[in-house]
């Protein structure tokens, strides 16, 4: 597996993170944007059952533990992380799931073209370089294959300003997105859709606790769809969900 520098980096900090025992802090603000992770596997849902589908960037198979429940044909999940991939194979045989792991770069993976329906992940674009892993992507995806992915934006300056003092608690080179990022995904990819979440969400989150069943989470929500709806206020949202096809 060949790996650049960035690549090394970026195991070097999963590995690390996985080893610990206790969670990131920044953990607590997720619930911000639960209602992206209902759209997501929602996604899944609809486009998994009879599929050849990969979790790319699987980490510890959190997702394929829910995906597999949707009756993909197979299902795969790679990670440059040796400590994440090892265990979600001990949590698959754990939980009788027939899932193919393996640790893999993400960039230059090993499968061949046109080998998959589907490519999901969360959070793991924007730690790697956009162009070298869409068109990878582009390439092991079939003719008119799907893709969704969740990623954090780069364009909320007070988000932005939380990151520069904490920088111990991401990786050295990840980029969140920006506009530039979308435009590259929307030259290699055709019917795609980006939705915005987490801005009201973010703001009020010390005021709900559990967003499954809080009515202040649901207003919120629906608040912030509606903000969304003009560019202006696109800039503050956390996270974006992102849903294509391949050309």
């Amino acid at each position: 597996m060949n790996l650049t520098e960035i690549n090394i980096r970026e195991r070097k900090f999963h590995d690390n993170l996985q080893s610990k025992k206790s969670e990131r802090f920044e953990n607590i603000f997720y619930k911000a944007i639960h209602n992206i992770t209902e759209d997501f596997f929602n996604y899944l849902k609809e486009n998994t059952k009879n599929s050849d589908v990969l979790d790319y960037g699987c980490g510890t198979g959190a997702s394929i533990e829910k995906v597999i429940k949707f009756n993909p044909k197979k299902i795969f999940g790679i990670d440059i992380s040796e400590v994440s991939v090892k265990k979600a194979k001990k949590k698959a045989e754990e939980l009788k799931i027939s899932a193919n792991y393996s640790v893999d770069n993400c960039e230059k993976t090993k499968f061949e073209n046109n080998s998959f329906d589907l490519v999901y992940g969360a959070g793991i674009l924007h730690h790697l370089k956009l162009e070298k892993c869409l068109d990878e992507i582009c390439r092991i995806l079939k003719s008119k294959g799907k893709l969704v992915f969740i990623e954090p934006l780069g364009t909320n300056p007070i988000i932005n300003f939380y990151r520069k003092l904490t920088p111990n608690s991401r990786s050295k080179d990840e980029h969140p997105l920006v506009n530039k990022d979308f435009v590259y995904i929307k030259s290699k990819f055709t019917d795609i859709s980006i939705k915005y979440y987490g801005f009201l969400t973010l703001v009020f989150f010390p005021f709900y606790k559990s967003p499954e069943n809080s009515k202040l989470f649901r207003l919120l929500v629906d608040l912030d769809q509606f903000l969304f709806k003009f560019k202006f206020f696109q800039i503050f949202a956390w996270s974006v969900l992102i849903k294509a096809k391949k050309i």
